[in-house]
């Protein structure tokens, strides 16, 4: 169904919590299910990606019930897990897809993982090569490049690694299979990506060390069963903070974002363009949270590239939408990772913002952007990409028309709601 936006260039203020961390809510889910015991999950994230997650678990026997966003665990462990009757149904989530590879590699039983269009064209063979070499015995289209993949559980392995992409998801895959494997695993970053599943097994009582660019981990450690509480998205934040940035005469608070260092580039980005952003640190365990009030600011063109592009990539749809209000030129560099994402958001991301009038130009590894440029309305296509539905509804508070936004169920993949919460900023 088609969303009409006609604006007409408001101010924002007021209050929004964001919903949790996306990817602390998988990791949640999956340590919950490894542990013995009771696990309790607060502020998860009931967006699509994350119930395919909860739907996976379910169908290998783990006892997960759901009140809102509270979530139990009743486990048994990884050794309590059964073979399951059906395909484990990823949906559109590649986190699911990829860190499951990592847990599924080491059971006593077949499974079969596959997902939507989407994750069908997306590549798993950079998960499936280091677990091979673990001995996971995974097969695939085309050897594994692509979904479905059918795995036959089996003794792993450790392996020492060095990572040939900054990827999370890699590096989350191999350490959940070290945990079920033989000796000592160790995996070098040549460039620090996201530590979510890190912070999360240390939580749940894994003695996981990290030294300089290596991270080693023993197998056979068992998980505890703990508490969890998930932050805010900064992800989800990103959009609203953009939102807030580019809309005159607005100042919004976000409130228990979720400010992992490994996850902060797009506040550092917005830092340089000069905006005009609060950060009050609150007192959390395991992850670091924060209320963030941002302001309408005068911004200009920065550079974006190297070691800070993992830790913003799926911010970047905001800040090309950010930049085409800046003035002066942005470039974003080093960000080819993009063009594999839920779509190739390189080229999505400028054409559809070529339709709103933006001066964009895709490059193979980014895109540059010349500002200040007034937008016009459009139709505009998401791509099935939820990041591009948010872009798109956070255009429509700056341009001259209305906009069409032609597949807005999308955005709850990420942020059931986020219409709604944008329109209650509206002054």
């Amino acid at each position: 169904m088609t969303l009409k936006l006609d604006y007409k260039k408001p101010s924002l203020k007021g209050n929004i919590q964001v919903p949790g961390d996306k990817s602390i809510s998988h990791r949640s889910i999956m340590f919950g299910a490894m542990a013995s015991g009771k696990t309790t999950i607060e502020g998860f994230l009931l967006g699509a990606d994350c119930l395919s997650t909860i739907s996976c678990f379910r169908k290998l026997g783990v006892d997960i019930d759901l009140n809102g966003e509270v979530v139990t665990i009743n486990s048994k462990g990884a050794e309590g897990w059964k073979e399951p009757s059906e395909v484990l149904d990823a949906g559109n989530s590649g986190t699911t897809t990829r860190l499951m590879l990592g847990l599924l590699a080491a059971t006593n039983f077949h499974t079969v993982i596959a997902g939507d269009e989407s994750i069908a064209k997306r590549p798993m063979k950079r998960i499936v090569d280091p677990l091979r070499q673990m001995g996971a015995d995974i097969r695939g289209r085309q050897n594994g490049q692509f979904t479905p993949l059918a795995i036959q559980g089996t003794k792993l392995s450790a392996i020492n690694y060095t990572l040939p992409v900054a990827s999370a998801q890699v590096k989350s895959a191999i350490l959940l299979a070290a945990l079920y494997a033989n000796g000592v695993t160790q995996i070098e970053e040549r460039v620090a990506t996201r530590d979510h599943t890190e912070i999360m097994l240390s939580h749940f009582g894994v003695d996981i060390k990290r030294e300089n660019t290596a991270i080693r981990l023993e197998g056979g450690q068992k998980l505890t069963a703990s508490h969890v509480k998930v932050p805010g998205d900064i992800s989800s934040a990103a959009f609203m903070l953009g939102a807030a940035l580019i809309t005159k005469n607005s100042e919004v608070r976000l409130q228990n974002v979720g400010i992992n260092p490994t996850r902060t580039g797009i506040l550092d980005v917005v830092k340089q363009m000069g905006a005009d952003l609060e950060l009050i640190e609150m007192d959390t365990e395991g992850e670091r949270s924060a209320e963030l009030i941002i302001r309408s600011s005068d911004l200009k063109g920065v550079e974006i590239s190297g070691a800070l592009i993992p830790r913003l990539i799926d911010e970047i749809p905001v800040i090309a939408l950010i930049a085409t209000q800046c003035h002066g030129t942005t470039v974003i560099r080093d960000a080819e990772e993009l063009r594999v994402k839920e779509t190739d958001r390189i080229s999505a991301v400028v054409a559809e913002l070529s339709k709103m009038g933006a001066d964009i130009t895709a490059t193979e590894d980014g895109m540059i952007i010349n500002g200040p440029t007034p937008l016009v309305g459009a139709e505009m296509q998401t791509y099935g990409d939820h990041r591009l539905g948010m872009m798109a509804a956070v255009a429509s508070l700056v341009t001259e028309g209305h906009v069409l936004i032609d597949d807005p169920d999308c955005i709850a993949v990420s942020y059931p709601g986020f219409i709604e919460h944008l329109n209650s900023l509206l002054r």
